[in-house]
């Protein structure tokens, strides 16, 4: 679907639907409600008269106007007026959409709701318009033999005043880069496992340097032989499948720092020889999902091009069951020469990050963000409602909250005492790969944390957020992108 910003009247307009938005309360119409509430013969009024409509944010309700040159009108609530937000707008923009898109609607024209309420300005909501509406149109179905046919082809944003065509093209620039970049992880992620391997990651990233221009390094396993990576290539040991280790590298702002985002790249989990259930194995496809927000997220910045260094780094592997595998009470040792004792075999994630932070560290990151569906224990603690966060660096805390406010996303600070670091202490090596059943999030966290030394460093698990079983708002059923926009919200705030 093209969106585009328009000057049209939206009475006139040559399209088949057009969403027009009421506040909640609202006596009387104002603007391009009251245009299409003349132009239908005040249907938008009666339905406020009968008390069927209140504006309440995300009510939506359509009707077929008479007379008019298009075929569905349909009208949305904001809530009220002093409460909007810019992430209401992503979902008033997505739940507004789909419902002007059901039936063979081909052509939408939409006013930008929201602009200058609450604060929000122009180039705020064309980013959210865009954001909305795209995410919320996702569907997969890369392994479907036929596919749903979609008429819809184009939706027009109509700018409040012509002079605000410049704003709202930047602001729409940047949300098209953001939700197509999470659409590209809810493609990677939705992926079957035996689409999705570690060389096929790998591949991605070549595409997304070469589209945007960045540099892309893959690394293979004597590479990492090589760099001394035993815990990346210790979980590696048991899959036929290649590993690889991607490092994309965008540099905007020559001459400055760079900052690095690490993503696990586990692109199936079985749990190796500390195999998991049965149940919900399937599901273990999206052990990626840190990895693919990484890419994303590097696809965008590409795309946007804000005036910052940022690497990419996602280390791609399987871990499965065999008979050379990784076992239970194995010693291996990290790319810095620490010492790990498996005690889980299903705890890898934190293995590979571990090389691929202290890649990140040798490559010069003075900022680092690792993002992993690392533990079941979060999902346990926040639910489906937050990832949780631990940082070393509050001040790098402070900016990533900044980011994530933007982008509409929750995180959880959770604590970094050194009582957990007691926890996954060994009495046969340096550290062991898990502290047990209590504090996971917390021990599986900072065991990661051992291997970036002082380097500010946020680990984000997103375990419990990466896939969804429920469809609202802007997501659908599948994995949802969780981390992606933030991410890049974030390099965007590096820049500025």
């Amino acid at each position: 679907m093209r969106i585009s910003v328009s000057n049209v009247e939206l009475t006139t307009a040559p399209v088949d639907a057009v969403i027009v938005s009421v506040l909640e309360g609202a006596t009387s119409l104002e603007g391009p409600a009251a245009s299409v509430d003349r132009a239908s013969g005040g249907m938008i009024s009666q339905l406020l008269a009968s008390g069927d409509f209140k504006g309440k944010l995300n009510e939506v309700i359509a009707f077929y106007p008479q007379g008019l040159a298009m075929r569905k009108v349909v009208v949305v609530g904001l809530g009220c007026a002093e409460k909007l937000t810019v992430e209401g707008l992503r979902q008033v923009a997505a739940n507004s959409v789909k419902a002007a898109a059901k039936g063979k609607i081909a052509t939408i024209a939409s006013a930008l709701h929201g602009a200058g309420l609450a604060g929000i300005i122009a180039e705020d909501a064309a980013a959210a318009w865009a954001e909305g509406a795209l995410l919320g149109l996702y569907t997969y179905e890369a392994m479907k033999s036929k596919r749903e046919d979609k008429p819809l082809a184009e939706l027009m944003l109509v700018a409040p005043e012509a002079s605000q065509a410049p704003e709202l093209e930047q602001g729409l620039k940047r949300g098209l880069a953001l939700a197509e970049a999470t659409n590209l992880v809810r493609d990677l992620v939705n992926a079957p496992a035996n689409h999705m391997t570690p060389t096929h990651m790998a591949e991605t990233a070549l595409k997304i340097a070469s589209d945007t221009g960045m540099s892309c390094e893959i690394l293979e396993r004597t590479d990492m032989e090589s760099l001394g990576m035993g815990a990346l290539l210790g979980v590696a040991k048991g899959s036929t499948e290649a590993p690889k280790l991607i490092v994309l590298s965008y540099q905007g702002n020559p001459g400055g720092e760079t900052m690095a985002f690490v993503g696990k790249g586990l692109t199936f989990d079985s749990g190796g020889i500390s195999i998991k259930p049965a149940d919900g194995m399937h599901l273990m496809k999206d052990d990626m999902a840190g990895g693919a927000a990484v890419l994303g997220a590097m696809m965008a910045i590409g795309q946007l091009k804000p005036k910052v260094n940022i690497l990419g780094i996602v280390p791609a592997t399987e871990n499965m069951p065999a008979g050379n595998a990784l076992k239970p009470g194995d010693v291996i040792t990290a790319m810095t020469g620490k010492t790990i004792e498996i005690i889980s075999t299903d705890a890898e994630g934190r293995l590979i990050l571990a090389d691929a932070v202290a890649y990140a560290v040798k490559l010069g990151a003075k900022k680092i963000i690792d993002i992993a569906t690392l533990t079941g224990a979060c999902g346990i603690a926040l639910a489906h409602v937050y990832s949780a966060m631990i940082t070393n660096c509050d001040a790098l805390a402070a900016e990533f909250k900044t980011a994530a406010d933007r982008s509409g996303e929750r995180y959880w600070p959770m604590p970094n005492h050194d009582e957990y670091r007691e926890m996954f202490k060994s009495p046969v090596a340096d550290i062991k790969n898990s502290g047990g059943r209590m504090g996971g999030v917390m021990t599986g966290g900072l065991f990661i944390g051992e291997f970036v030394g002082t380097t500010p460093w946020i680990h984000l698990d997103i375990a419990p957020t990466a896939y969804t079983e429920s469809e609202k708002h802007y997501q659908p059923k599948g994995a949802t992108g969780v981390a992606t926009r933030t991410l890049v919200s974030l390099a965007l705030l590096w820049a500025n």
